[in-house]
């Protein structure tokens, strides 16, 4: 190929043609753009559960993850009619954007032709952008905490999430920690969704004074510890989704795990070179998340008993 060589693939029921296919972007294996298509095209029905009807922020590396990273809201011009689109609010700046809105694989490899490689998605749905239906658990460990500590959180956050009759689906998170998302109703706005996962993170908290803290503020966060990142769940935050890819030179992958395997992954072997097989191994093992949503009450209860806000 040379530099400006160009190739098509069939996605769905798309026709996708990708640029600079042997652009390398992620060096520490060599892997080129056309493998990060290659990649989402494996998970394809992977990734678009996870992305499904939600507001989605492209992080795009346009010569590779060793160069810029473009956080892009704003679908580009000249996308394709076929690429659907959900319109969002930012009040604080009194502005809208049109953002990316995937329903089928097409658009997630035409995002990859246009550079992206984390794909980003909202908590809440087309459908009502201001009531989230996803509650997002992210642990998040500290400058000196090993994954042990974040391996014991998790369990601690599955005993909690048990009682509470709620059903946690763990993932990876392509760095050094761990997210679990538990489908709920969609019957509360964003600062009712962060009061009930700040209620919860206390929760944890006070079974793992050892492991966790909530500290807000980084200067007063223990480095050995997990902090329960109860903040992603506010409104216009993001993290990476099931199956994205993370814009590191060894390309790992934000990976659904089993709770059995909690204590012997490790995130660093999940990759663009590994997920696929796995993914043909074993499927989508969030396949059942839209199967059940979990009521807030409880966790707002505790809340307000906890004077929290």
């Amino acid at each position: 190929m040379t530099k400006d060589s160009a190739v098509e693939v069939e996605a769905g029921e798309r026709t996708v043609r990708i640029s600079h296919p042997d652009r390398v972007y992620f060096p520490a294996r060599g892997e080129t753009k056309l493998d990060l298509v290659r990649y989402y095209l494996a998970v394809g029905d992977g990734i678009v559960r996870a992305l499904r009807e939600r507001p989605c922020m492209m992080h795009r590396f346009p010569s590779g993850v060793s160069g810029e990273k473009v956080h892009q809201k704003r679908i580009p011009h000249g996308a394709p009619p076929w690429v659907e689109t959900v319109r969002v609010k930012f009040p604080r700046y009194n502005r809208t954007a049109d953002e990316l809105c995937v329903t089928e694989v097409g658009s997630v490899i035409w995002a990859v032709q246009m550079s992206t490689v984390e794909f980003h998605p909202w908590n809440s749905r087309r459908a009502d952008t201001e009531r989230p239906d996803e509650w997002r658990i992210d642990l998040d460990p500290m400058p000196r905490c090993g994954f042990d500590r974040v391996r014991r959180t998790a369990r601690v956050a599955r005993e909690v999430l048990g009682e509470l009759g709620a059903v946690g689906w763990p993932k990876t998170s392509g760095g050094d920690g761990l997210h679990i998302y538990i489908r709920i109703e969609p019957r509360w706005g964003f600062s009712d969704v962060r009061r009930a996962a700040l209620a919860f993170a206390k929760e944890v908290e006070r079974r793992a004074p050892d492991d966790v803290t909530t500290a807000w503020w980084r200067k007063d966060r223990d480095p050995e510890k997990v902090f329960v990142d109860y903040n992603q769940n506010a409104r216009d935050h993001t993290i990476a989704s099931a199956y994205s890819v993370r814009g590191v030179p060894e390309a790992t992958v934000s990976t659904p795990v089993t709770w059995d395997e909690i204590d012997d992954v490790d995130p660093r072997d999940c990759t663009i070179a590994t997920v696929p097989a796995r993914f043909a191994r074993l499927g989508d093992l969030h396949k059942g998340i839209d199967d059940e949503a979990y009521s807030l009450e409880t966790l707002l209860e505790w809340a307000d008993r906890d004077g929290l806000e």
